[in-house]
């Protein structure tokens, strides 16, 4: 088996909230008085999972703190292998928090750009926005997003329970717009969530995606159009939508001839960086390094990156898979 950690990855599905290191939370807490519970990181449903981000987002504050954890982020994911990422924040959130709707955005782009220089990874920004807010605070979030070129995305988050029908004259302008929409549809919720996101709600991936199986029907025009599925087993198990990781359908959504790629969603919350979640799913599943390879490429291709980075990417990851494993790789 070769060295996962040298795979060349791209990362579709991870929010940035959810990448801070435990240490850079404490110590941003502890400059703006913000007291860290002693159980943070711990947690084994949605509510607590939403608690936790509350406390992340209560310590950010100063434009300081957005720029530290994006340009840690790019340091940790380069570490993991990641060659290129999407990575989703909620600035709109922030900046109505703050009372500086361009503050956080402006800060985060800063730490991207300078963790882009210091650890020779490409990132680009998908601006998330909750089902649970108002449709006003979606007309901010396209509002941000036009303003950046380094935004590529916008799209829905948050508790499926929430329709996505409210907001899709946002996202029709968004395409409009020149900009990519990507909802997170089809984990908590059954695939009437992935119909109303693939039909008016205008997404060109699935966040997570997992429940497309229930409709047999649906898989096969998700299959026809090449839709691709942003699956993150580890955080589908930490948060209850699945029982467990040798159970979990990513398996059967391969063998159903969906267009499947690996990511994390919450790596700090549930401790699983995305090497970690290659190697969970070959050990769980028994993939071989081409297997593997493929879940890379696939990614890949189903990123917004340039042509010229993606063909890069896909030679890599070509190379990687060619090149002999070393002896007792891990």
């Amino acid at each position: 088996m070769r060295d996962l950690l040298t795979l060349p990855k791209a990362h579709l599905h991870v929010h940035l909230e959810s990448t801070v290191r435990w240490s850079t939370l404490r110590e941003i807490g502890t400059a703006n008085g913000v007291q860290i519970p002693d159980n943070v990181g711990r947690f084994g449903d949605f509510a607590s999972f939403f608690a936790q981000n509350d406390v992340v987002r209560a310590c950010l504050r100063q434009p300081a703190d957005f720029r530290r954890i994006a340009y840690e982020y790019c340091e940790d994911e380069a570490a993991q292998g990641t060659r290129y990422a999407e990575v989703s924040f909620t600035a709109a959130a922030h900046g109505e928090r703050l009372g500086d709707m361009g503050m956080p955005l402006a800060a985060v782009l800063e730490g991207l750009e300078a963790g882009q220089d210091s650890f020779g990874i490409e990132c680009r920004l998908i601006l998330d926005h909750s089902r649970r807010r108002s449709v006003d605070r979606a007309w901010r979030t396209l509002d941000l997003a036009r303003r950046h070129d380094r935004v590529v995305a916008i799209g829905l988050a948050g508790d499926e329970a929430h329709p996505g029908d409210p907001f899709t004259e946002v996202f029709a302008a968004a395409r409009d717009a020149g900009l990519h929409v990507v909802h997170h549809a089809g984990e908590g919720e059954g695939p009437a969530s992935i119909r109303q996101a693939l039909g008016p709600g205008r997404t060109e991936r699935l966040g997570h995606g997992i429940r497309i199986l229930d409709d047999p029907d649906l898989v096969a025009e998700v299959r026809e159009r090449g839709i691709p599925l942003e699956v993150c087993p580890s955080s589908n198990v930490a948060l209850g939508f699945a029982s467990a990781l040798d159970t979990h359908p990513l398996p059967r959504l391969r063998d159903a001839g969906l267009v499947v790629t690996l990511n994390t969603d919450i790596p700090s919350l549930i401790g699983t960086p995305l090497t970690t979640e290659y190697a969970r799913v070959r050990d769980t599943f028994g993939y071989d390094d081409a297997t593997l390879a493929d879940l890379a490429h696939a990614a890949t291709e189903a990123s917004f990156a340039p042509t010229p980075t993606k063909t890069r990417l896909h030679k890599e990851i070509n190379t990687w898979l060619t090149t002999p494993a070393q002896p007792n790789t891990p």
